[in-house]
């Protein structure tokens, strides 16, 4: 069975039990206030054949990037987001793209799922997991990297 390719551009559309997660990530209580009032758009660049992947989180506030293969750990730069700095990896488990972030915290990561034209994502920490967020694909795009940002 072939995997599905994430390529695409993706807008928020719902957001539960996000502020909880970032507290569980002892994320500081006014950074969190601010990234959930935040509607971010989601750039992905996947390449089935190489298993490279690049996803970039676009607020007005702040980016955030990822460039990634599969299965390989890389070191992931989190300062624009808690200043921490993790082992991670991201592979598949199925047809879902499954993040684990190893660190400081514990458990931490994410896992992206395709339903249509809605990107989930459910985070996770030693806390447990919970449906996060969800974005709808925008309709007939392919995703675009905007340089210079």
């Amino acid at each position: 069975m072939s995997k599905p390719n994430y390529t695409g551009t993706f807008h928020m559309v719902s957001q539960d039990n996000f502020e909880n997660y970032l507290a569980a990530l002892d994320i500081h209580f006014a950074l969190r206030k601010i990234v959930c009032m935040l509607k971010p758009t989601k750039q992905i660049v996947h390449d089935p054949a190489t298993g490279s992947m690049k996803i970039r989180t676009l607020t007005t506030f702040k980016d955030f990037d990822m460039d990634f293969k599969l299965g390989q750990v890389f070191t992931e730069d989190l300062g624009p987001v808690d200043g921490r700095v993790c082992q991670t990896t991201v592979d598949w488990e199925g047809d879902k793209l499954v993040c684990v972030q190893r660190g400081e915290k514990e458990g931490r990561g994410w896992t992206h799922w395709l339903e249509g034209d809605k990107l989930h994502l459910r985070g996770s920490t030693c806390v447990g997991g919970v449906e996060m967020r969800k974005w709808s694909k925008k309709e007939g795009e392919r995703a675009r990297w905007r340089e210079g940002r």
